[in-house]
C-alpha cells in the first residue's frame, strides 16, 4: 500500500474573480495555480494525484493532460464534499494530503515536513497554520490550554474572541485515510448546505485522536487566490522567488524589479538580464548571454553568448554567438544558425537563416530559408504571399542580395549570386549570378577586377 497520495481541490467556481475562465486556471508566472499546486505535490514525493474539478473539466485536462487522475464534483456543495467525490480515485493509501488548487504558493519542503510529523506523530490529521498573516476570511484554529488544537472556526461564524487569533488554517491537510473515510460519511452539512473539511478537526479532537500542525516558516505560501488584487499578490511573490533563485544560480540583474521570468525558463551561467526582460513559458537561454533592455523571450532556445537587445524572440532557436536588434522582430519558427547577425528593425518569421548570414536593417524574411554568410541588405523583402498560399523563397550560400530587392517567391536565389539595388527578382537566379533591374534580368556574375584586391 502507498503512503501518501494527494487530492487537489479545484472545483470552485470562483465567481469573485469576475472571469469566464475558471479561477485556478488562472496563471501565475506562466503556469495555472493548479498547475503549481501539483507540481509542489510531485515535487514532496507524495505519489499519486488526484484533482476535483467541475463537470466541465475539458480545460483541466487540456493544463494537466495525463499528468493526474480525475474526479468530479458537479455539484459545489464544500470541500468535504469534495473529497467524497474523489473516495474511489484516490483509495490506496495511507495517508491522504489533500490541498487547495487557490493555494498556488505552497512550497514541497512544507508538504514533506508535514507528511514526516504526521508518521513520526501517528496522527489523525495534520494541518498547516500560519501567523502574521492578514486574517480576513480566514479560519481560526482554536487551541485548548494545553496548547491542543479543539478546532477550526470559520470567520463568518466566529465571536469577537475567536475572531482576535491570530493564527490561521491554511487549508493544507494530512489525514489518515481510514478515520477520514469513515467520518467524511457522517459530516452534518453548515447552515449553507455544504460540507466542510474544517469540520473533522473538531471532530477527531472529540474523540481524542491526534491532532498535529507544523506552523508555515514562509506565511506568503498560505495565500489564497480569491480575486484579481490576491492574483497579483501570489505573482509578486513568486516572481520574487524565481528571480532570487537564478540570482544565486549565477545570473546577472543589475535591476530585477524590471525583470520577469516564468516558472518553467532556464538560464545558464553568467547571463545578464537587462531592465524590463520578460523571458516566458519554457525558455531555454544559455551561458554568457545578455538580453535586454526592453526585450522578450518566448518560448524560445537561446545558445551560448547571444546578445538580443530591445528586441522580441517568439518560439524560435538560436544557435550560439546570435544578436539581434535594437527593434527586431523573430516571430514563431524561426531558426538562427551560429554568428547570425540581425540588426536594426528587421522582421523575420518562419525561416532559416545559415550561420554568418547577416541581416543590418529595415527587412522582412518570412517563409525563406537562406544558406550560410549571406548578406541581406537593407531594405530587402521576401513577398512570400500571392493573395492565396505562403510561397518559400531561397537564398544559396554566400549570396549578396542588394538594398531594396524584392523576391517575389517561390523563387531560388543561386549560391554566390548577386541582386543589383532595387532589383524586382521574379524568376530563379542560377549560382554565380547577377540579377538586376526591374523585372531583374540576369546575366553571369563578371569577375572582380585584380586590381580591387580580394573578391566581392
Amino acid at each position: 500500500m502507498a503512503t501518501h497520495g494527494a487530492l487537489v481541490l479545484a472545483a470552485g467556481r470562483g465567481t469573485r474573480m469576475n472571469s469566464r475562465t475558471p479561477k485556478v486556471l488562472h496563471r501565475i508566472c506562466g503556469k495555472e495555480m493548479v498547475a503549481l499546486v501539483v507540481a509542489a505535490a510531485q515535487q514532496a514525493g507524495l505519489g499519486r494525484v488526484v484533482v476535483v474539478v467541475p463537470s466541465e473539466s475539458r480545460p483541466f485536462h487540456d493544463v494537466l493532460s495525463s499528468s493526474v487522475d480525475y474526479a468530479a464534483q458537479v455539484e459545489p456543495l464544500g470541500s468535504g464534499d469534495a473529497v467524497l467525490r474523489a473516495r474511489s480515485v484516490v483509495e490506496g493509501p495511507q495517508s491522504i494530503v489533500v490541498l487547495s488548487g487557490d493555494v498556488p504558493l505552497i512550497l514541497p519542503e512544507t508538504l514533506t515536513e508535514m507528511t514526516r510529523l504526521h508518521e513520526e506523530r501517528k496522527a489523525c490529521i495534520t494541518m498547516l497554520t500560519a501567523k502574521n498573516v492578514n486574517p480576513d476570511g480566514l479560519g481560526r484554529v482554536v487551541r485548548t490550554e494545553s496548547g491542543a488544537i479543539a478546532a477550526v472556526i470559520e470567520e463568518d461564524q466566529a465571536d469577537e474572541d475567536t475572531a482576535s487569533i491570530a493564527e490561521i488554517n491554511a487549508g493544507v491537510y494530512c489525514f489518515r485515510a481510514a478515520w477520514l473515510w469513515e467520518n467524511l460519511e457522517k459530516l452534518k452539512p453548515s447552515p449553507r448546505g455544504e460540507l466542510l473539511l474544517t469540520d473533522l478537526v473538531e471532530a477527531a479532537a472529540q474523540q481524542g485522536m491526534t491532532v498535529e500542525s507544523v506552523t508555515s516558516k514562509c506565511p506568503e505560501e498560505t495565500l489564497g487566490v480569491n480575486n484579481r488584487v490576491q492574483l497579483a499578490e501570489a505573482e509578486a511573490t513568486l516572481r520574487r522567488r524565481i528571480l532570487e533563485r537564478w540570482m544565486m544560480g549565477g545570473v546577472t540583474m543589475p535591476d530585477p524589479s524590471s525583470v520577469y521570468i516564468d516558472s518553467d525558463a532556464e538560464f545558464g551561467q553568467d547571463t545578464v538580464l537587462l531592465p524590463n526582460t520578460h523571458v516566458t513559458g519554457a525558455s531555454r537561454v544559455g551561458k554568457h548571454c545578455e538580453i535586454g533592455p526592453n526585450s522578450v523571450v518566448r518560448d524560445s532556445i537561446i545558445g551560448a553568448g547571444c546578445r538580443i537587445t530591445s528586441s522580441v524572440v517568439d518560439s524560435s532557436t538560436l544557435e550560439e554567438d546570435v544578436d539581434v536588434g535594437p527593434f527586431s522582430n523573430i516571430r514563431a519558427g524561426c531558426h538562427l544558425g551560429a554568428g547570425v547577425h540581425i540588426g536594426t528593425s528587421v522582421e523575420i518569421k518562419n525561416s532559416r537563416i545559415g550561420p554568418g548570414t547577416a541581416s543590418g536593417h529595415f527587412s522582412y524574411i518570412g517563409d525563406a530559408d537562406l544558406g550560410a554568410n549571406v548578406n541581406i541588405g537593407a531594405g530587402t523583402v521576401t513577398c512570400n504571399y500571392d493573395g492565396e498560399r505562403k510561397n518559400k523563397t531561397y537564398i544559396g550560400d554566400g549570396a549578396f542580395i542588394g538594398c531594396d530587392t524584392m523576391l517575389i517567391a517561390p523563387v531560388t536565389i543561386g549560391a554566390r549570386s548577386w541582386t543589383g539595388a532595387g532589383a524586382v527578382v521574379t524568376k530563379d537566379v542560377p549560382p554565380d549570378s547577377l540579377a538586376v533591374g526591374v523585372p531583374a534580368k540576369i546575366s553571369p556574375k563578371s569577375r572582380p577586377r585584380k586590381a580591387e584586391g580580394k573578391a566581392q
